[in-house]
């Protein structure tokens, strides 16, 4: 469903160990952004009715359900450059991505 590469899943491991113990990594995906839609990266400490818990390599990816058709294929990769590091998302159901590379429309 949804990929994560090396330097991608490095980063998340990284962030979740500074989180409380059980932490999981939550993707979602948001009206908003300058494309209609935006991914949201966040941790929790909970799932919730609907979630689907995705293993990917050592990690645990929770997507509520209304998210899941818009991530379908999407590879999430992590790369720092003179501005500082962030997370690049490349999703093959996007027609329209913004500048920022956050925000997307299908």
């Amino acid at each position: 469903m949804i990929h994560l590469s090396p330097s991608a899943a490095s980063e998340i491991t990284r962030l979740q160990a500074k989180q409380q113990p059980n932490t999981l990594f939550r993707l979602a995906v948001k009206s908003g952004g300058c494309s209609g839609w935006f991914y949201d990266l966040s941790f929790d400490d909970q799932t919730r009715v609907g979630d689907r818990v995705l293993q990917i390599d050592s990690l645990q990816v929770v997507i509520d359900a209304d998210s899941c058709n818009y991530v379908n294929g999407l590879t999430i990769d992590y790369s720092e450059d003179l501005m500082g590091g962030g997370f690049r998302f490349h999703n093959p159901q996007s027609v329209v991505t913004c500048g920022c590379g956050n925000s997307f429309a299908t």
